[in-house]
């Protein structure tokens, strides 16, 4: 085998340890290892995960507000069936309900139950203690603004090209 690096292994060597890789690595580490600790301490103190904690956000934000299983998948990013297995795994749990809509019997609306909204309530405080733990604690107060200020123009610049 020849000891020689070859020039294309020296390219790849530099690129992948470039600034830009090795930030967003950082970026990316970070908000993974986060999410972790999170969806831990809610199985843990609640018995659901960060998932079902964010169906439960989004139903608990607009309690007129009618949400479809369609709907919740695209806010969520998840597939249909995926949307259609979590719902089933929160309805067996008695968190949440499925209705029919009343302009269109195809669709399923989804409403949280009063069992949901009381554990939404628990998983929102672990939630908060989670991200004040770990995401604001460890930042100066100029830090941390200026962290999400960053993080709202990364999200508005994404937002924009898609559209």
């Amino acid at each position: 085998m020849n000891e020689t690096p070859q020039p294309d292994a020296e390219a790849a060597a530099r690129a992948a340890d470039s600034p830009l890789v090795r930030d967003f690595g950082l970026l990316i580490k970070s908000a993974t290892r986060l999410e972790q600790r999170i969806d831990a301490a809610l199985r843990r103190e609640c018995g659901i995960s960060h998932t079902m904690l964010e169906v439960l956000i989004r139903l608990c934000r607009g309690p007129a507000e009618e949400i479809s299983q369609r709907r919740l998948a695209d806010d969520l990013t998840l597939t249909s069936s995926g949307t259609t297995r979590l719902l089933d795994r929160m309805e067996g749990a008695g968190l949440v309900r499925r209705v029919p809509s009343p302009e269109d019997r195809r669709v399923a609306l989804v409403e949280p139950t009063p069992a949901g909204r009381t554990t939404f309530l628990r998983a929102a405080a672990v939630h908060a203690e989670m991200v004040e733990r770990f995401f604001v604690g460890p930042l100066s107060a100029g830090d941390y603004r200026r962290l999400t200020a960053a993080l709202g123009e990364i999200d508005r610049a994404l937002r924009e090209a898609a559209d």
